[in-house]
C-alpha cells in the first residue's frame, strides 16, 4: 500500500471509530508506528482537525466529517446482505478487500 493509499485509509477509520490506535493502525497496514505518527501529522497538516491523547489513540475533533455517500434504505440493505454472503461464501482476502470497502460506505 503506498502513502497516500495509507493516509486516505487512516481517514476512513477515524471517521468510522471513535478511536484509532496507533499502534492497530501500523501492525494493519505493515508499518512501523513512526510512520502512522507522520501520517498523522501529515492529516493534521492537511487540515483534518485531530485529537491525540497518549497511551489512548487519536479521534477526530467531534462534529468534524466528510460528506458522506447518500444510499436508499433498498441499497443499504443489499450491501450488508452481500457483505454477510462474501463472508460465508469467499476467501479470506477478498473479505478483507470488501471489509475496506464497507468501511469507506459507512465513513
Amino acid at each position: 500500500m503506498n502513502r497516500l493509499d495509507r493516509i486516505s485509509a487512516l481517514l476512513i477509520q477515524l471517521q468510522s471509530r471513535p478511536i484509532v490506535k496507533a499502534s492497530e493502525m501500523a501492525e494493519r497496514f505493515g508499518v512501523s508506528l513512526r510512520t502512522i505518527y507522520r501520517d498523522m501529522r501529515t492529516l493534521s497538516e492537511a487540515g483534518v482537525p485531530l485529537c491525540g491523547d497518549s497511551g489512548i489513540g487519536y479521534s477526530l475533533v467531534e462534529g468534524y466529517k466528510l460528506p458522506s455517500l447518500m444510499f436508499t434504505k433498498e441499497e443499504a440493505m443489499a450491501f450488508l446482505t452481500a457483505e454477510k454472503m462474501i463472508g460465508q461464501l469467499t476467501d479470506t482476502q477478498n473479505s478483507y478487500y470488501f471489509r475496506q470497502g464497507m468501511d469507506k460506505i459507512r465513513a
